[in-house]
């Protein structure tokens, strides 16, 4: 008996992941995140992004798109608009924003990043960057400090 091909086998995926396989990456008390895939050529990041009540994500640009979906939690956007679970946010190339996590929960979205978002202090001076490359080495940091395994998420 030969095994029949199915048109499903075609299109198994590359590589899964489990979240549950990556740390949590502490940025500060108030935020972490969880890095889930780099993509090619520093094209971006997909991360979980997990931040406490009453937390800031300060004024910052996006060089690239931003897809954003809301799992829990709630925060208002710099516009007034609030976002929460279930929401989705999508910010084009060259926006520029803040927002605040808003109401008694923390506020976990999954974030796909394609390109850099920039953080802006007076003038709008860039003192920040997160990319591909800047996510995947504190990635890599991160687990070297704590013994973890280095997880291949590369695209």
């Amino acid at each position: 008996m030969t095994a029949r091909h199915r048109p499903i086998d075609n299109f198994l995926p590359g590589r899964v992941a489990a979240a549950a396989d990556t740390p949590w990456i502490p940025m500060s008390a108030e935020k972490s995140w969880k890095p889930l895939r780099f993509l090619e050529g520093g094209r971006g990041f997909v991360e979980l992004l997990r931040m406490a009540p009453g937390a800031i994500m300060p004024l910052h640009r996006h060089t690239g798109e931003i897809h954003a979906y809301n799992l829990a939690g709630t925060r208002t956007l710099c516009t007034g608009e609030v976002i929460g679970p279930g929401d989705y946010v999508y910010e084009p190339p060259g926006n520029t924003d803040w927002w605040r996590v808003t109401g008694d929960a923390p506020m976990t979205a999954l974030v796909v990043v394609i390109g850099a978002v920039e953080f802006l202090g007076p003038g709008n001076v860039v003192t920040s960057r997160a990319d591909a490359h800047s996510q995947r080495r504190a990635y890599e940091a991160w687990c070297a400090e704590t013994g973890l395994p280095v997880l291949d998420l590369s695209e």
